[in-house]
């Protein structure tokens, strides 16, 4: 059984008074409170943490003898001579040591930037660093090597509630939250300083693997000692046998999996034996501007290594009159009859460089390829492959990874979707490979230097425009390797700032020709972006809410809207079933005097979430049905604005939300077809400011389905599927709803600015009864029987080379 632990959680100083020291945590209720310095007693007081949510009320029952509480303690001005401040819960049996801090570490923080390092991953060369930071006025953070030099770092920056709401006296509503990476580090160390005012606080972040190794024995071994208080010796035992057992499942670094994923030897050779029926020539543009002799060189190798042979290279050098390449690409035509090069008396900006290689391209299909970076050697076989196997294909698209200057070392693999036209307007995801068919370059003209900077962002845009979703096709393969330097937007997006903002009005211009009013904007990170649509008019919202009892929860989720949302053209159905308190039906009747939005609806059959949500949409008199749970909470006030937004496409059914349980880390964030064996959340459990596996949480995109806990669907796209399946009573009702969307045409958006607490409990939904379990394989058996394709494909939205048994898009497991 666990044991009843007395804790400080959270302690910090108040902002504006220096002198108040506050902690909060876990209390003995009986125990009267004394803080000392050294043997002096300061003053205390405590106040009692009143229980809001329903997932710390779930927690609650655990504390039979305890209570949350904050405590502040007053310090003096002055802590000169003391050593140590403790405080003590004086018990009627016994007295206990409830915190101790030194006054070193106390001097340390006082009167400077508070921050808290929630996460810190340091490993060959690559830094992760996530947390928060607050003071009186503006943090701002920057980052300097060993020798105190700045390091150019792009430091994403997020809004935190939580934080907010711990720091109650916060004047300016700042952005708390950072998060940061970095790679090609070198040194023993890193200094992070916070700034505010004339003040800094300074974290030392150690890179040397020694000292990383010994730091995380450190926090297991108080990770492990904390675990053995509250649980006890054997729950710690079989914590650490299964810690064994799943060794062997946990992700293993890149640098190793990609070894074992390239084709060896052996399968290479097969590849140049095999005749392909259809035999496409494959012109590979690249432009070149003063390009490294060694880059270009390792570029042209991989070319030539091609395992598939109807290839040419059109290098176009845009270095200009007295090019330091002329000799060097004279040798190269000399070397192969398939290398051709056009030589620029002027030089030329990127695009028209790249237009000059498409000029002398005599290929049936066009590839593009940046001067240093390198292709696999089955890169244009896999392309042949797929154009043989559907010949409507027009335009494909590759997994690519980043590799180190020198070529030995390969990280941050992206791994991408299948075509996701909204992901595609957060951010160029398709990038490298790109092949597209000669007659659709014809169409839609070639490289617009009015773009240049994201000149393919533009193309790609135009190209995709120009053909139908069917005939793009993404060979879910790493053939691209991107190299990267310091002033390449691969590692330091700052240096081509302007790289953004014409990948901006990219964008807007596609939104203008396929005729949808929107504005963008720039996103959390240089090369994100989000987008606001503009709306005709404000329709009405049907917001359907099912509810049993637990007027509390109701309560609080039609407060946060009618008091936070600025869009205000909704009405609620309730949807009451089967409810017993008769404390529920008089709050039913207050609420329709009170609320003139509020009808309550009545459902008296047995339990079927599907039915239910059915019978209180039948209610309905809007454009745009909110299928809503009780025990939601929205968070940002344009929240219905944000779905809305979405939803009002013509192409879109239905729209999702980000979702986090109450301790702000994920509940949901989009959904994946084939996690735990069916269907399940992205990014479960992630901590609120992680953006995940390439900004996928923060990245607006299409995704197979998202949940009804909030999801706004169109009332005629609801109709038209005949709304959720009754069949599925219970369990996957919402996937099966979306799936039959996507079946009729629409797309499932996630977007991640709107944004809502999940009072759902992390343990609910255990299916911990026979009648249960026969329930759920049961609607299980039913799910896979309608949806058999994507059971045995896989999700679209997803790739393969990412594993099911996690919901953090890691690697396959090998």
């Amino acid at each position: 059984m666990a044991r009843e632990v007395f804790e400080v959680t959270k302690d910090r100083f108040h902002l504006n008074d220096s002198c108040c020291y506050i902690l909060q945590g876990t209390w003995p209720k009986e125990a009267k409170m004394r803080a000392c310095l050294d043997g002096s007693e300061v003053k205390t007081a405590i106040q009692r943490l009143e229980v809001v949510s329903a997932l710390e009320r779930f927690k609650d029952p655990d504390l039979m003898r305890g209570e949350r509480i904050t405590a502040t303690v007053t310090l003096p001005e002055s802590l000169e001579g003391y050593h140590k401040l403790t405080v003590y819960a004086d018990m009627p049996d016994k007295t206990i040591s409830w915190f101790t801090v030194s006054i070193k570490d106390l001097e340390k923080r006082r009167g400077k930037p508070q921050f808290y390092i929630e996460e810190e991953k340091v490993q060959q060369g690559f830094l992760r660093i996530r947390g928060w930071a607050v003071a009186k006025e503006p943090v701002r953070i920057q980052i300097f090597d060993e020798n105190k030099n700045k390091i150019q770092a792009e430091i994403l920056r997020t809004e935190r509630v939580d934080v907010e709401q711990l720091y109650e006296e916060m004047d300016n509503k700042d952005k708390s939250g950072f998060f940061v990476e970095l790679t090609n580090l070198k040194g023993k160390i890193l200094y992070m300083v916070f700034y505010a005012g004339n003040t800094k606080s300074v974290h030392i972040v150690h890179l040397q693997r020694a000292v990383v190794l010994s730091k995380k024995i450190e926090k297991y071994a108080k990770k492990g000692l904390k675990y053995w208080k509250n649980q006890g010796s054997a729950a710690l035992v079989d914590k650490m046998v299964s810690k064994v057992k799943t060794a062997s499942t946990r992700e293993i670094p890149y640098q190793k999996w990609i070894v074992r994923h390239l084709p060896g030897s052996k399968e290479l050779e097969r590849q140049r034996r095999e005749k392909f029926e259809y035999q496409p020539k494959i012109s590979i543009v690249v432009p070149l501007y003063k390009t490294p002799e060694k880059y270009l060189r390792q570029l042209v190798d991989t070319v030539k290594e091609q395992t598939y042979p109807n290839w040419e290279l059109c290098l176009s050098d845009g270095s200009g009159e007295n090019s330091p390449l002329t000799s060097f690409l004279k040798k190269l035509e000399a070397e192969d009859e398939r290398i051709r090069v056009v030589y620029n008396e002027k030089q030329l900006q990127i695009s028209e460089n790249t237009n000059a290689g498409i000029e002398i391209a005599t290929g049936d299909y066009i590839a593009f390829a940046d001067h240093d970076d390198e292709l696999t050697p089955h890169a244009l076989f896999e392309c042949v492959k797929a154009l043989n196997k559907n010949r409507d294909i027009r335009l494909l698209y590759s997994d690519e990874d980043k590799m180190s200057m020198d070529g030995h070392k390969f990280f941050q693999p992206h791994f991408k979707p299948d075509y996701n036209p909204d992901l595609l307007c957060t951010v160029n995801y398709i990038c490298h490979l790109f092949v597209v068919k000669r007659e659709i370059i014809d169409k839609v003209g070639v490289f617009r230097s009015e773009f240049d900077g994201a000149q393919d962002y533009d193309f790609i845009f135009r190209c995709v425009e120009a053909v139908d979703p069917s005939e793009i096709y993404h060979i879910t393969k790493i053939l691209y390797h991107w190299r990267c330097h310091e002033d390449s937007t691969a590692e330091n997006p700052e240096s081509k700032t302007y790289a953004f903002e014409a990948g901006k009005r990219a964008i807007e211009e596609h939104y203008r020709r396929t005729g949808i009013n929107a504005e963008v904007l720039q996103g959390e990170f240089l090369g994100l972006y989000r987008t606001r649509f503009i709306r005709d008019h404000d329709p009405l919202i049907s917001i359907i809410i099912p509810n049993k009892d637990h007027i509390d929860d109701l309560k609080r989720c039609m407060d946060s809207i009618d008091q936070k949302s600025i869009y205000k053209n909704y009405e609620y159905i309730i949807v009451e079933n089967n409810s017993t308190d008769e404390k529920t039906f008089q709050y039913y009747k207050e609420l329709e005097a009170q609320n003139p939005k509020a009808h309550i609806v009545y459902w008296d059959r047995e339990f079927n979430y599907s039915a239910i949500n059915n019978y209180g949409v039948s209610f309905a008199k809007g454009e745009y049905i909110l299928l809503l749970n009780n025990d939601t909470e929205i968070i940002n006030e344009d929240c219905l604005e944000q779905l809305l937004g979405y939803c009002m496409r013509n192409d879109v059914g239905a729209v999702g939300a980000r979702m986090y349980y109450e301790d702000d880390t994920i509940q949901h964030a989009g959904v994946v077809i084939g996690f735990g064996g069916i269907a399940g959340h992205c990014f479960v459990l992630q901590p609120r400011g992680t953006t995940g596996y390439c900004h996928r949480i923060i990245c607006a995109q299409d995704y197979s389905a998202v949940t009804a806990a909030c999801m706004l669907v169109k009332k005629s796209a609801f109709d038209e599927v005949g709304g959720l399946t009754e069949e599925l009573a219970v369990a996957f009702n919402d996937i099966d709803f979306c799936m039959k969307l996507r079946q009729a045409g629409y797309l499932i958006v996630y977007n991640p600015y709107a944004e809502l607490y999940h009072y759902e409990s992390k343990s609910r939904g255990l299916e911990d009864t026979p009648e249960k379990v026969a329930r759920f394989n049961k609607e299980m058996q039913i799910f896979e029987r309608r949806w058999p394709d994507i059971m045995r494909d896989g999700d679209p939205y997803y790739n393969p080379n990412l594993t099911l048994k996690s919901q953090d898009f890691s690697l396959r497991r090998i």
